[in-house]
């Protein structure tokens, strides 16, 4: 009997894996009919309950959940399955599936911001959708707040996965990375009452840490005067509010923070806090649910739900409360959420910007930002950068062109701005931007494919790889750099690259005609070839390479930079610097070191003459002119075939002749020799095993040289047999 049990079980839990729900229902219902262990029975009975949930049968799944509460209290994780119902319930409302995927929640952070007229969405954190303070550049190259990277790590106990593009493979301790210097300061330059408000709010966590309430809360009433638009600010300000049990103040920001983000989910989780502690058991429930349904994986959302859920359900004086079963009354928050998305921001009353009797100033502050009728009035934030923008034009002009220049613009942006007020602040990052803000430190030129380091220095790609190149450390700060350097994957700053993609096109547009350039030049494989001054090299034989000169490291990381994959061999020359014969080598593979010491796979691909000898960047290269061997026909044709065969045969019974462990040396360095060519004359650098043979034999690469310069298979092969000869009297002697 247990055993047909325990297989209907093991049905249900499948019918309801393949959300045939009414079956598991079903199921689970039959079960109890024969079961009268309690704590058995209070396990089904909530399997039932929530296969009926799931089902939609909501109103008789609650009345089940209510049965199972009255044989013991439930648990949490009895209500794991209700809660994931309920808040993927609201979550289907509004129409996603997910508001936590970081180009949905990009998104919606544009589209609140652009909404409530704060126009910093494109220098937004998409954490905690508010602006970028302090913002440090992970190595997928997203920015995000420092301190939200760090409650981040701290609240998941797990590694940092990034916001936008899911990555956590290569964020190891977030701790060790700091600000990005760089967009640290424009951000305070551009926005510097954005950037105090940041500040004031470093300060008041400061205090409410040292649990200094009272100063905490001064610190934040002086930050939103500032920036009344900050979600963030009202959200911490609920929490000290709750700390001094000032429960109304404390529900009115939060409910200020969910208006001003309605799709941030930490204002829900301050909002639910507040309702709890006023004893608003249910509309608390209903704020925790709705954070789940925009952040499912919110731990603390989750339990707290849970455990409300597990007090409304639990039998009080004999009675469970019969208003619970409201399906509708527990997810009707979600319509007032989903007005708040597109509702405009003078819609709110002003009494809720403040809760404190000294804010009286800020609905004046929102009105001006609101771009409200008053005469004369602009943004505070839009006078700030005006001023800035005097400023840098006094510095290009005399005085008296920079005022007429200001009213100019004053004027062209009056007529340009929508009456509404609601045109983003980043437009007039336009007006005062200097592309010396944008510049790199090392070439001192517009930043071209910018990367940051863990120490939050910025330098163009190419600039810190030819730096780190000589010394594996911070230009800068000489932080040491030896894992970001072994690690070889650079990501580009995206907030970097789209700040001047979108302020500084014409600049960025020079900048990109001048790599162009570069880049054609380098990839040019007849005019300025770079040259390995090193060994012979072969075409068709593998010559592994152990680079750890400076110059070398570019030579290398430039060929692989155009696609050429390229670079010719030459040896050594005293009066030349380098023969005036060489092959060209391809590389196939590249391990870095630490260090910055690389091992290149290169295998030898064509033979050249060099035309002219010159030099870049410290190493040498030249113009060329590529060999091929010269084709006959007829008679010669017959004479070659023959002489390549008995030739062959002599290589191999050389070969053949070495001791084991000489020839287990050869093969594991070149590979076994090569097979007979079908047809002789095929490529033009005649047959592969000729040069095979060439790089094994005992020879000086001053002997090996003339081979390469060679254009007549016959002679090439005729060489090789004098060797071979060579080498076999010297054997018998």
């Amino acid at each position: 009997m247990g055993t047909e049990s325990e297989s209907m079980l093991q049905l249900a839990a499948e019918a309801f894996q393949s959300r045939n729900f009414d079956l598991a229902a079903d199921i689970y219902e039959c079960q109890l009919a024969g079961l009268g262990d309690s704590g058995s029975r209070q396990e089904l009975m909530v399997k039932r309950a929530d296969a009926l949930a799931f089902g939609g049968k909501f109103t008789e799944a609650f009345a089940v959940y209510r049965q199972a509460a009255e044989i013991q209290r439930l648990r949490p994780v009895h209500l794991a399955a209700l809660i994931e119902y309920l808040s993927g319930s609201i979550r289907r409302q509004d129409g996603g599936e997910s508001h936590s995927g970081g180009r949905r929640r990009g998104e919606l952070a544009a589209a609140a911001a652009a909404a409530t007229g704060r126009g910093h969405e494109d220098f937004s954190c998409r954490m905690c959708l508010s602006f970028l303070f302090e913002p440090v550049t992970l190595p997928c190259g997203h920015c995000f707040c420092k301190k939200c990277l760090e409650r981040e790590r701290k609240e998941k106990e797990r590694p940092v996965m990034c916001k936008e593009c899911r990555d956590s493979s290569r964020v190891a301790d977030v701790q060790s990375y700091r600000v990005n210097v760089v967009l640290s300061n424009l951000l305070a330059k551009w926005f510097p009452s954005l950037h105090q408000a940041g500040r004031l709010r470093r300060e008041g966590n400061g205090l409410y840490a040292e649990k200094k309430m009272e100063a905490a809360l001064e610190k934040y009433n002086q930050a939103i005067r500032i920036a009344p638009m900050d979600h963030i600010l009202f959200s911490n300000r609920s929490q000290i509010h709750s700390s001094l049990k000032h429960y109304e103040k404390a529900l009115r920001d939060a409910e200020m923070a969910c208006r001003l983000m309605p799709h941030w989910s930490k204002g829900y989780v301050r909002k639910a806090q507040a309702l709890v502690s006023l004893c608003r058991t249910e509309e608390a429930l209903r704020e925790y649910l709705t954070c789940l349904s925009i952040e499912p994986d919110c731990k603390l959302a989750r339990t707290e739900a849970q455990k409300l859920l597990s007090d409304l359900l639990a039998p009080v004086t004999d009675q469970v409360p019969e208003h619970i079963s409201d399906y509708s009354n527990i997810l009707s928050s979600r319509a007032h959420i989903k007005n708040n998305i597109s509702a405009r921001f003078q819609t709110l009353s002003p009494s809720l910007l403040s809760s404190e009797s000294s804010l009286a100033a800020t609905p004046l502050a929102l009105e001006r930002l609101e771009g409200s009728e008053v005469k004369g009035q602009q943004k505070p934030e839009v006078r700030r950068l005006d001023h800035c923008f005097l400023l840098k034009r006094k510095r290009q002009s005399t005085e008296e062109e920079a005022k007429d220049a200001g009213r100019n613009d004053d004027h062209k942006r009056a007529k340009s701005e929508p009456s509404d007020g609601t045109d983003s602040l980043s437009s007039v990052v336009g007006g005062i931007l200097d592309p010396t803000d944008l510049e790199c430190s090392l070439c001192m030129r517009l930043f071209y494919e910018p990367v940051t380091t863990p120490c939050g220095h910025t330098f163009c790609l190419q600039c810190l790889e030819r730096c780190l190149d000589h010394n594996p450390k911070c230009p800068l700060c000489k932080e040491e750099l030896s894992e970001y350097l072994v690690q070889r994957q650079y990501s580009k700053t995206v907030l970097m690259e789209n700040l001047i993609s979108k302020y500084l096109p014409t600049e960025l547009m020079e900048r990109q005609k001048i790599h162009q350039e570069e880049m054609a030049e380098l990839s040019n494989l007849n005019k300025n070839v770079p040259i390995f001054v090193c060994t012979m090299a072969f075409p068709t034989v593998p010559c592994p390479l152990h680079i750890f000169e400076p110059c070398y490291r570019l030579m290398i990381r430039r060929c692989m930079e155009t696609g050429t994959n390229c670079f010719g061999m030459c040896l050594g020359d005293n009066l030349k610097g380098f023969a005036d014969y060489g092959c060209l080598l391809e590389i196939r593979n590249v391990k870095f070191f630490s260090d910055g010491r690389s091992v290149v796979d290169t295998i030898g691909r064509r033979r050249f003459k060099v035309i002219q000898h010159s030099e870049r960047d410290g190493y040498n290269t030249a113009d060329i002119e590529y060999l091929e061997d010269v084709k006959v026909e007829g008679v010669a044709k017959r004479e070659l075939q023959s002489l390549h065969d008995a030739v062959y045969d002599q290589a191999l019974v050389w070969v053949n002749s070495l001791k084991a462990e000489q020839k287990e040396r050869i093969e594991g360095h070149f590979g076994p020799m090569p097979e007979k060519d079908c047809e002789l004359q095929a490529s033009p650098n005649g047959p592969s095993w000729c040069w095979w043979l060439l790089a094994v034999l005992p020879l000086e690469g001053r002997a090996q040289l003339p081979f390469l310069a060679l254009t007549s298979l016959k002679d090439r092969l005729s060489g090789i047999r004098k060797v071979l000869l060579f080498m076999t009297q010297c054997r018998h002697r």
